[in-house]
């Protein structure tokens, strides 16, 4: 499909009900979730995000059971069983709107990314927010210059994450995640812990562009898959075939869920 399907509260996007997230100044929040016959990895991490970011920007929770019958009967009409699914919460407050896209499938194609670093924090960053311009300017701007990401760097060249992803490094023996502020996207969220079941110790500290020789991989995750990454500004990294061969595995042997 060339437009997503969009369902909002459940019904039909027409003029009236889109005036909700049009009318909101972008303030809102989403969780993206590939699916696939019906089903979507780490369905507990999106269902527990939509529900804190809920409480912690309006007041009152997001039921799980409710956004899965949302989605559920925005697939159904929509046709798909495989699709790219994004759930949005907007206001009012006291009754938080829910909004469900539908699009095409997407994965993220394993070639080796480039990250152009650029000096950006998201503010809240815990909390996957609407209204990310400066990401998309700087994705914009990496794009312009070669690369196929940006990467978001705080005072000092410390690393915290991609525009739209998170990222990895590998010193040898473990797997290190940067431990600036940052999303804890789903991806990562149902990596993270499988590492160890696959022999890769993961910890968690600080990375800077200055520091960038004590590693020599790294990848990157988001709704999409995983990926590795080539290069960083200048400075290019060998493709670790025998690392992402272990991290794909850990990735695409943990189960579906049932929406």
């Amino acid at each position: 499909m060339t437009l997503p399907y969009v369902e909002i509260d459940g019904r039909p996007a027409d003029a009236e009900n889109l005036l909700i997230p049009a009318l909101t100044g972008g303030y809102g929040h989403f969780t993206a979730m590939q699916v696939r016959d019906g089903r979507v990895r780490g369905l507990a991490h999106h269902l527990s995000r939509l529900d804190r970011a809920t409480r912690e920007l309006f007041g009152p929770g997001l039921d799980g059971d409710r956004v899965r019958a949302l989605v559920r009967q925005a697939l159904t009409a929509s046709g798909c069983s495989d699709a790219a699914v994004r759930v949005h919460v907007y206001g009012p407050e006291d009754a938080p709107t829910a909004m469900v896209t539908v699009r095409d499938p997407q994965d993220m194609q394993p070639t080796t990314q480039s990250l152009l670093s650029v000096p950006y924090e998201r503010p809240v960053a815990h909390v996957k927010h609407l209204g990310g311009f400066a990401q998309a300017y700087y994705r914009r701007l990496a794009e312009s210059r070669g690369f196929t990401e940006a990467l978001l760097t705080g005072p000092g060249g410390v690393v915290a994450e991609g525009a739209i992803t998170n990222i990895a490094f590998w010193d040898g023996s473990s797997v290190v995640w940067p431990n600036r502020p940052a999303l804890l996207g789903v991806t990562m969220a149902v990596l993270e812990p499988r590492l160890a079941e696959y022999r890769l110790k993961s910890t968690r500290r600080e990375v800077t562009l200055d520091g960038l020789g004590a590693y020599t991989a790294a990848f990157v995750t988001n709704s999409r898959g995983i990926a590795p990454v080539g290069r960083i500004d200048e400075r290019e990294f060998a493709v670790d075939a025998e690392l992402m061969k272990v991290v794909w595995r850990a990735y695409e042997e943990a189960p579906w869920d049932a929406i």
